[in-house]
């Protein structure tokens, strides 16, 4: 199991200005992020995600995170 606090932290290490939102969707693995972020200006969809799963590849990889819903955008 992993905290919302964690996951956060996992993000904001690669995307510092990101705003992000957590919800366990059931478990503790199974989540739903919502991250908002200036870094993903230019990406491409895949990309944006690609940055996320990056943040937290240990966590998908051992299935601490089980399955993620992701969300990503640019600050309006």
């Amino acid at each position: 199991m992993i905290t919302s606090k964690e996951v956060t932290s996992l993000i904001k290490q690669s995307l510092p200005d990101a705003r992000i939102d957590v919800k366990d969707l059931g478990g503790g693995d199974h989540l739903e992020v919502n991250v908002v972020s200036s870094k993903f200006s230019g990406l491409s969809l895949v990309q944006q995600h690609q940055l996320v799963y990056s943040a937290l590849k240990n966590e998908l990889k051992t299935e601490i995170i089980h399955a993620l819903a992701l969300n990503t955008s640019t600050p309006n």
